[in-house]
């Protein structure tokens, strides 16, 4: 990384906003030029100097002037709907009878609760049915519609819990995707998406070698049509990784590589096809795990899979 490209990153950098890759990357640039150090410094001090400064509350006048910028025929009306609805909502929960009003859509039966109690040979103030003085009639609200209720209630528990199980792993899914899409496109932005750059793969392996503790299969599909042109380390999901860059026309397809379990979500849920626009594709093999992401369409990917698995099938090292 040369100061240019350094430059920009300074301020993201004092502010905690940088990935652990472009964080690594800043700080060994720093390390190494005076000059941006100093850079570095004048603005950790313009951050000291922002947070230090006196916080003045806006006075309470303030919203006393714009209530009354506020046009009168306007801010009156809302007053008055607003009044209004406060007066029937108090009234209504006053009685027994109020209280469960604003409820009886509910019941399918609510409209037969004074029925009910006719049947039954009271007129609300004698025995309910089932021999429960004043019971569930008397307030309007029959037991057969009680009983739904809590049935509906029931029900809606159930389907939160199957639902909060059944999208807890799409969601880490998803973000682990999200991770996987920035890293490609901060590569791209910042022009290092190359450590190494080669096609042959007998020096971008062992180029991985003492800087992760795996050895990724590295193989060179320029017959195919997906020429290798190098790799370099990305931390996804809090680790640092390997990642095979290849071409494929003018296209760029990042292949991150590593063991399984090792970072990422369980590979048993199903890889996304696409995310904001770039194409994804998720496969096992060779005992790693494979993740590719290219601004090209889906096919580029799935012609890149294919290569692959027919060269490792083929009896390819990856060495």
């Amino acid at each position: 990384m040369n100061c240019d490209e350094a430059r920009p990153l300074v301020d993201a950098s004092i502010d905690h906003e940088l990935s652990a890759a472009d964080e690594w990357r800043v700080r060994e640039h720093l390390a190494g030029c005076a000059q941006c150090r100093q850079e570095a410094a004048n603005v950790q001090a313009i951050s000291r100097m922002t947070r230090a400064a006196p916080y003045h509350r806006a006075p309470e006048s303030l919203a006393v002037r714009i209530a009354a910028a506020l046009p009168p025929v306007q801010a009156q009306s809302a007053q008055n709907a607003s009044s209004t609805q406060y007066e029937a909502q108090s009234t209504a929960a006053a009685t027994p009878r109020g209280r469960f009003r604003g409820l009886r859509w509910l019941w399918p039966l609510s409209g037969t609760g004074a029925g009910a109690a006719g049947r039954g040979g009271g007129n609300g103030n004698g025995p309910a049915r089932g021999g429960v003085p004043g019971g569930a009639d008397a307030l309007g609200v029959p037991a057969a519609g009680l009983a739904w209720l809590a049935g509906a209630a029931l029900v809606l528990c159930a389907l939160s819990v199957a639902a909060v199980l059944h999208l807890r792993k799409p969601a880490a899914d998803g973000a682990f995707v999200d991770e996987l899409v920035a890293s490609h496109v901060r590569a791209q932005i910042s022009g290092r998406d190359l450590d190494v750059i080669s096609t042959d793969r007998h020096t971008v392996k062992p180029w991985f070698n003492g800087r992760i503790d795996y050895a990724p299969p590295v193989e060179d599909f320029a017959a195919q049509g997906f020429p290798l042109v190098g790799g370099r380390l990305d931390y996804v999901g809090r680790e640092r990784v390997a990642v095979l860059v290849y071409r494929y026309r003018k296209h760029v397809i990042d292949v991150y590589v590593f063991p399984p379990g090792s970072t990422g979500p369980m590979t048993d849920a199903a890889a996304p096809r696409a995310s904001e626009g770039y194409a994804l594709e998720r496969w096992q093999a060779a005992g790693m795990t494979w993740w590719a992401v290219t601004d090209a369409g889906p096919d580029a990917l799935v012609g890149l899979h294919a290569a692959l698995e027919a060269r490792l099938a083929g009896g390819g090292s990856g060495g």
